[in-house]
């Protein structure tokens, strides 16, 4: 298995990077700034800033991918989480390379709450218009493609919601964690794991990849203080209550449970004390 992984350097990139690796598949990935310290031996890095073009597509016929995986991005940077999404897009179509596309739970308001794989996307933030934007490329122009909406990512202290609260616990960080925005984080093993599943398969479609358990901002926090050993109590807590931010919003993920027959932990599991 020949894999291209397009931000390869992200939190999810690398743990897509290492089991790729570890797996025994030729594995390539692509950097915008630096490689990753940690990188594992054996893989072919590729620089790659998706706002120029040319260097893709002549990126993707030197390495032949038997699949591309885009965990790329930009945040709110339109040119690069949409119309990246879109270049990246338009390239496989013409190779005629699989395409497992990542999303986000920020395609989506909040007015519902609940969120399976037929809901539309109705964002009302500029980076979650920008990952609507790209889902609709991707359905459009590799209709054969997998498209994987996933929620909170956290890693066993490597994530940035983990450092944030770490340095809220240590009082080197100004700011709250939120009681009413509340996500489904998932483990990022877990969703890397089921991302390479999606890889080296031929399911296309829309994927929900989020844990089973609803958390509040605070609510996962406590979780991981607790589990690093910080005083939980010095958390600061908050209301956002902003409408320009979706507060609540739950990805149901049980229908792609079932079809790709992966198990992704809640939080209240993967951070539970040994």
């Amino acid at each position: 298995m020949r894999l291209l992984i397009v931000g390869g350097s992200g939190f999810l990139g690398t743990e897509l990077v290492r089991r790729a690796s570890a797996a025994g598949w030729t594995t390539a990935a692509t950097y915008r700034s630096a490689i990753p310290g940690t990188a594992p031996p054996g893989v072919s890095w590729h620089r790659l800033d998706l706002r120029a073009p040319a260097r893709l597509d002549g990126l993707l016929g030197e390495l032949a991918p038997d699949a591309i995986i885009n965990a790329s991005s930009g945040l709110s940077d339109w040119e690069v989480t949409a119309d990246g999404s879109v270049r990246v897009a338009m390239a496989a179509a013409h190779r005629g390379h699989r395409l497992v596309h990542v999303s986000s739970d920020a395609v989506f308001s909040g007015s519902r709450i609940s969120y399976d794989e037929s809901c539309l996307p109705d964002p009302v933030t500029p980076y979650g218009a920008a990952k609507a934007a790209a889902e609709t490329a991707v359905r459009l122009l590799t209709p054969g493609s997998a498209i994987a909406r996933t929620s909170l990512i956290i890693g066993d202290g490597g994530s940035a919601h983990e450092r944030m609260v770490r340095e809220l616990a240590a009082g080197t960080r100004e700011g709250v964690l939120f009681t009413d925005v509340v996500r489904c984080p998932v483990h990022v093993g877990d969703l890397a794991a089921a991302l390479l599943g999606l890889a080296d398969s031929d399911r296309s479609g829309m994927f929900h990849l989020a844990g089973p358990d609803a958390l509040s901002r605070h609510e996962l926090g406590v979780l991981i203080a607790r589990r690093d050993g910080l005083d939980a109590s010095r958390l600061p807590a908050g209301r956002r209550g902003a409408a320009s931010m979706p507060l609540d919003v739950r990805l149901d993920g049980r229908a792609t449970r079932d079809l790709l027959g992966v198990r992704l932990r809640g939080a209240r599991e993967f951070l539970r004390l040994p």
